[in-house]
């Protein structure tokens, strides 16, 4: 596709409770590495695709992300999905929020991941890999051996022509999903349930051949636990005196 999309989507309404206990009185995406907070470190990377509105889901402690966005209103226009009677999980908050969001395809993005670019901006690489005849979602997806922090398997394999799949038994799997995504708004269609996870979504698009996944080309941590942030610090002053 020619240019980024104009909207992002951006995950905001979790507990935070892999996080505690930092998250007993703020929201993770409130949590610094580096002394830059979790959401500063997302807004950062739209600023520079040129995102200018931005939907954020909140539901645990929503005054203080309300709050801190405000800071962004000359950057952004926000606009909140209100999930405080019900936090609906990834699934259904995107449902809540599709009404909100302007744009198709729109970038949807975590705020518990940290990530750098190498040469092109991920997320202009997104926008330039998009390719609306074969697919309904691509993923940023990092090999297993280069995901920072991560405690898990893999989340997906991907194929030479960067279709995305997980089919059969548990078991590892070759790349790890970033965080960041870009999607089609048909994908948000037909919710099983109010609340329902975005796997449902992505199993609907891998079973038919619409899923894929884009290789991301820099460096990414997992900083979704408090062991993390120290781990991702060092790494990230560890690249900095290679590059000084």
């Amino acid at each position: 596709m020619s240019g980024a999309p104009a909207t992002a989507m951006i995950m905001a309404a979790g507990l935070g409770t892999r996080m505690r206990p930092l998250t007993e009185s703020r929201p993770k995406p409130l949590v610094e590495v580096a002394g830059t907070t979790l959401l500063d470190h997302v807004l950062d990377h739209l600023r520079r695709a040129r995102v200018g509105r931005i939907v954020v889901n909140v539901h645990y402690l929503p005054e203080q992300i309300e709050a801190h966005l405000a800071r962004h209103a000359s950057d952004f226009a926000v606009t909140l999905s209100d999930e405080r009677d019900l936090l609906r999980d990834t699934g259904g908050g995107l449902v809540q929020a599709l009404p909100l969001i302007a744009g198709d395809p729109f970038f949807c993005l975590n705020a518990d991941n940290w990530w750098t670019d190498a040469g092109e901006p991920a997320l202009t690489r997104l926008a330039r890999a998009w390719d609306a005849d074969r697919m309904d979602a691509l993923l940023l997806m990092v090999p297993l051996a280069r995901a920072g922090n991560s405690l898990g398997q893999g989340d997906f394999d991907l194929d030479g022509a960067g279709r995305l799949s997980r089919a059969g038994p548990a078991r590892p799997r070759s790349h790890v999903w970033t965080g960041i995504q870009l999607l089609a708004r048909s994908l948000v269609a037909a919710p099983p349930s109010a609340v329902f996870s975005t796997n449902v979504l992505w199993d609907r698009a891998i079973a038919a051949g619409r899923c894929f996944g884009l290789e991301h080309e820099g460096a990414w941590f997992d900083v979704g636990y408090p062991g993390a942030i120290g781990l991702t610090e060092a790494a990230l002053a560890k690249a900095a005196l290679r590059r000084g």
